[in-house]
This record gives structure tokens, C-alpha cells and sequence, in this order.
């Protein structure tokens, strides 16, 4: 073991136990995924890694945490950086779908806490993520909305849904391929049969029924 093996301060050292946990997933089951295996992972000891996280579950929060952190600060950054709201739209979907391509342990882990039939920290962590996020689309749908862009009578809680189950789909489909360069090329695509359902609405449809 090395020298800073040994001697990481308390914050570095949690966050390279928590990004153990992120590489493991991508390859692994996050159900048999030990501590042991993230000591190894860390060239430490369980009882190291124990004295900056005192149970597993305390790991599996910082694990929600940093997923939040970063996927939400990403969508914030590339959503903001767009004038308008159908671009912005697709800023946060592209960048969601590359977040995964990096992270690919990452709905798997999510998946997890949120089928876990008890009350966690983690599954909590992991419940907010979800309503953060799709807070931020109704925001933006909403903006859209009222400057026209969408039609008025657009269900906006609907359009959240639909663009979370257009994520949900296409990371199916990468756990089952396992091509992260495919789940990226579709993105666009499938982004686009939105946006052009989003723009015509629901008034014609309706109107036949």
C-alpha cells in the first residue's frame, strides 16, 4: 500500500469509496456488491473503510448523493446555458444519456434503491433525485407553454413522463446491448419524435376519439 494509500483526508477518502461503488456497478450486480469488494477496490481494509462509513447503508447514501450531485448540476448546466426551452430540453437529454454512457452502474444502482422494499437514506435520496428531475422538466415545459412554443393545452405532467420513459428506454436497451456509442447515436433521434409530438399536441388527436 502506498504512502497516500494510507494517509487520504476523511472527504477524499469517502469519495473515492463512493466512486469504488459507481466503477463496480457498471460491471456488477449493486445487490452483491460487498464491502470487501470496495476495500479491495480502495487497496484498503474493511475495517479502513469503515472509519468513513460506519455501515453499508451510509455508503449507499454518499453513492445517491454523488449521483444527484452531479446529474443534476450537469442538466442545470447545459439546460441553462439555452435560450430556448426546446433546446434546453434537448441539452438535458443528450447530457443525461452521456452521464449514463459514463456511468453505466448508475441506473442499475438507481433501480436498485428505488425496488428496495424498506425505507433507506439511499432510497429517499434515490425518490428526490427522480422528483428534482422531473420538477426541473415541468419548469421548462411549462416556460415553453406559456410563450407558445407548445400548444396551450399541453398535459405538462405527461410530457415529464414521457421524456423520463424516452431515458428509461433507451438505458433497456444499453443494459441489454451493452453499447454505450448505440444508446448515444439514438438519443438524437429519438429526441427528435418528441420534440415534433410536443410541438403538434394532443388537440388532433383528441379530437378524433
Amino acid at each position: 500500500m502506498t504512502q497516500r494509500a494510507k494517509h487520504l483526508p476523511s472527504d477524499e477518502r469517502r469519495a473515492e469509496a463512493v466512486e469504488a461503488v459507481v466503477e463496480l456497478a457498471a460491471s456488477a450486480n449493486p445487490e452483491e456488491i460487498t464491502t470487501s469488494a470496495i476495500a479491495a477496490r480502495m487497496k484498503l481494509t474493511q475495517g479502513a473503510l469503515f472509519r468513513h462509513f460506519p455501515t453499508k447503508d451510509a455508503i449507499w447514501q454518499g453513492v445517491m448523493e454523488w449521483v444527484s450531485e452531479r446529474l443534476l448540476a450537469r442538466i442545470d448546466r447545459l439546460a441553462g446555458a439555452e435560450s430556448d426551452p426546446l433546446a434546453a430540453l434537448k441539452a438535458m437529454f443528450l447530457g443525461h444519456v452521456d452521464f449514463i454512457a459514463e456511468h453505466p452502474g448508475v441506473p442499475r444502482m438507481m433501480v436498485g434503491q428505488l425496488q428496495n422494499t424498506g425505507e433507506t437514506p439511499a432510497k429517499r435520496m434515490a425518490r428526490a433525485l427522480v422528483e428534482n428531475y422531473a420538477n426541473r422538466l415541468r419548469r421548462i415545459l411549462s416556460a415553453a407553454r406559456a410563450e407558445g412554443v407548445l400548444p396551450p393545452d399541453l398535459d405538462i405532467d405527461a410530457a415529464a413522463a414521457l421524456f423520463l420513459g424516452m431515458i428509461q428506454g433507451l438505458v433497456m436497451q444499453h443494459l441489454i446491448h451493452g453499447d454505450s456509442a448505440r444508446m448515444r447515436a439514438d438519443a438524437p433521434r429519438v429526441f427528435a419524435i418528441y420534440r415534433a409530438g410536443l410541438v403538434a399536441g394532443a388537440t388532433a388527436v383528441e379530437g378524433r376519439t
